[in-house]
């Protein structure tokens, strides 16, 4: 199902009738569990087409195989070799979750058809019909696919909608697959998993947040975007395992949140969403606080370096990506600067996008 291939690219068959990959597993106990040789763990593979696999299996037993030792390490234990000559420099180094604290997986809707549209007065009218008392379920449900499940109703739906009075004012801009900017419906009678507690950051104001994955299963790391706006959950890559995760750089205080304590609060303003020990050790490390747009452009420019994703290509492929803060601050403010050039040409806003290398020219509807 992962639709792997052989390390030379040509197809790779399963022994069995099944679409999940076959692991065999041959555990052996011994008598003296504290020995060293009781806790071994080696590995071999086998690649290529199903029938040389199975005359492989009929002709080899377990002392023709060639056995490779591996050392399964926390937090993950592969069970596969792994080039770790660089996994203890690497681990020194901070996860993006812990310099943006507040983060999430971007937003799921279950019926992007619906609730996403590139003309925002096409989305209204389809969800003004949505609402529309005289039109049946059956006439709303069946063209768009809009099914009843365990967890959400047509009818329930559509009565929710009907009893908010401020509806109109759901719609907004989504970055729904690179460079792929489209209006959605975020309202949570139709969007399965809206996210809000991150998401609401990026409606209430300027802001930017980067996007990243969380592992690269059957691909190499190429996975950093940034965005003004809310995300969807695969505006990176169509393989589910690799999710876009959101990092706002910014938070912003809830208009809508009364408690017992929100009188104490101290600022109304946003805040940084960066760790205060990030601040701190960069801070003492450069003799001055680096402002956020720095640190975030960095990592911007850092996750699009060639010597990072290959240096780092094998811990890429199994959890969030690490930041590597240089101590040199000439270097840090050179890379911020990278970063915001890069930045700008990703967001359609930089002045050098003005002057085109290729035009159109010629008469025509300008559709390609």
């Amino acid at each position: 199902m992962k639709k792997e291939k052989c390390p030379d690219g040509s197809k790779d068959e399963n022994v069995f009738d099944i679409r999940q990959g076959t692991a065999i597993a041959l555990f052996i106990k011994t008598k003296d569990t504290n020995s060293e040789d009781s806790k071994k763990v080696f590995h071999s593979e086998l690649w290529g087409m199903r029938k040389e696999k199975y005359d492989w299996l009929s002709n080899n037993d377990i002392n023709s195989t060639k056995w490779r030792e591996i050392t399964p390490k926390s937090e993950f234990y592969f069970f596969v070799p792994r080039d770790e000559r660089l996994l203890e420099l690497y681990e020194k180094s901070p996860k993006i979750t812990d310099v943006f604290p507040v983060n999430s997986v971007g937003i799921v809707t279950a019926r992007d058809k619906f609730v996403i549209d590139t003309d925002k007065k096409t989305l209204k009218r389809r969800i003004r019909m949505f609402c529309d008392e005289k039109i049946p379920d059956e006439l709303i449900g069946e063209p768009y696919k809009l099914k009843d499940k365990s967890n959400w109703k047509l009818r329930a739906a559509r009565e929710k909608l009907r009893n908010d009075k401020d509806w109109e004012n759901s719609f907004a801009q989504i970055l729904y697959r690179p460079f792929d900017i489209q209006w959605i419906f975020y309202h949570d009678a139709l969007v399965e998993r809206s996210r809000r507690n991150v998401m609401r950051h990026m409606m209430f104001g300027e802001n930017l947040a980067l996007i990243t994955s969380r592992m690269t299963k059957g691909e190499t790391f190429k996975h950093a975007q940034v965005s003004r706006n809310i995300v969807e959950v695969i505006c990176m890559s169509p393989k589910t395992s690799n999710n876009g995760f959101v990092f706002p750089l910014y938070l912003y205080p809830d208009p809508d949140q009364k408690d017992l304590f929100s009188h104490l609060e101290k600022s109304k303003e946003r805040k940084p969403n960066i760790s205060k020990k990030i601040f701190s050790t960069l801070s003492e490390t450069y003799k001055t606080k680096p402002s956020p747009e720095d640190i975030f452009y960095y990592i911007y420019a850092v996750f699009y370096s060639n010597t990072y994703r290959t240096k780092y290509a094998e811990f890429l492929k199994t959890d969030f990506p690490r930041v590597p803060f240089t101590k040199d601050k000439s270097l840090f403010k050179k890379l911020a600067e990278y970063g915001k050039r890069l930045g700008d040409l990703h967001l359609m806003q930089s002045p050098e996008l003005d002057s085109p290398v290729v035009k159109f020219q010629g008469t025509g509807d300008k559709r390609v």
